[in-house]
């Protein structure tokens, strides 16, 4: 069932990326990423007051359990890493084709694999390597599927940005391991439903000091901010994809390594939107590159059995 439910989470971040691509078009992003994280914390606010007061029961999957500044400080930092990573990765996508953003996001696995490596001393087997191996050579043949649309994968900032993008998601990925295990393994042994519900309000308030301090004094100078309907859906595509990811991680059985590197087949269903309805360049090329990473993936499933 978790597995199910990781396949669901990966459709549902594809569709979370193609909403995301068409309401930064010819937009302001800061405003998009506001509203993003003011609908999130819609949805969530009423779960916190209803399992405060008791109208949600514990048994719910939406119950959020009470906590104080012990757990929250723990939160509060995964905001932050999160929306650092959201930032760089709008602007990102903003300025770059989503078939170029989809493969170098999807290489997120493998720094997962290198960060464990690193941080918690894990060892890589020979499948996990090869996975490694693949995603770093489709890295270098994206750069060159890149440089036919004029994009130079070592000068253009726009790419530093995707990747900075994808590094900060990996290492929040990492924090989610260290958050949810039990102290007796090491962690916090955080609930799936607080951490997923405070750090979404966290989010927004962060982005409203953002939205006052930066966008709003230099909004006549910066691209003008224009309300699209697509803004909406990627709210609610992120939330369910999220919400989807925490309860397959809470069922017995479940693998974070496998159900991490599914999510990233989000990349299939982005690629395919931005050949249908985008109508992107140089898909053959670029076909190839995903190719890799989805085989590079393979092997990572493999490795991690």
């Amino acid at each position: 069932m978790w597995l199910i439910l990781a396949f669901i989470s990966a459709a549902l971040l594809g569709f979370y990326d193609v909403f995301k691509k068409k309401s930064l078009k010819d937009n302001a992003v800061i405003p998009v990423l506001f509203l993003n994280t003011l609908f999130c914390s819609l949805f969530f606010l009423p779960l916190i007051l209803c399992s405060a007061w008791g109208t949600i029961e514990e048994t719910s999957l939406f119950y959020i359990p009470p906590s104080g500044w012990e757990e929250q400080k723990y939160i509060l930092l995964k905001s932050g890493i999160v929306l650092s990573s959201w930032v760089f990765g709008y602007f990102g996508m903003k300025h770059l084709p989503l078939t170029i953003v989809g493969p170098i996001n999807a290489t997120r696995p493998v720094m997962v694999l290198v960060g464990a490596l690193l941080v918690f001393g894990e060892r890589l087997n020979v499948c996990q390597w090869a996975g490694v191996v693949l995603a770093v050579l489709s890295f270098f043949m994206l750069s060159r599927s890149g440089r036919k649309e004029g994009i130079d994968f070592r000068r253009d900032r726009w790419i530093y940005f995707v990747v900075a993008a994808s590094v900060l998601g990996a290492v929040s990925g990492l924090y989610d391991k260290y958050l949810m295990a039990p102290p007796s393994a090491g962690g916090v042994g955080l609930h799936r439903m607080t951490v997923q519900g405070y750090y979404n309000l966290y989010q927004f308030g962060m982005m409203g000091l953002m939205m006052w301090l930066l966008w709003w004094p230099a909004r006549k100078r910066t691209t003008p901010f224009r309300w699209d309907w697509c803004i909406l859906p990627i709210s609610l595509f992120l939330t369910a994809a999220d919400f989807v990811y925490f309860h397959a991680l809470s069922l017995d059985g479940a693998m974070i390594s496998i159900v991490s590197m599914v999510r990233r087949g989000s990349v299939v269903v982005s690629f395919l939107f931005a050949a249908m309805v985008f109508r992107e360049k140089n898909l053959r090329s670029k076909a190839v590159d995903l190719a890799l990473v989805m085989l590079g993936m393979v092997f990572l499933y493999l490795g991690s059995r």
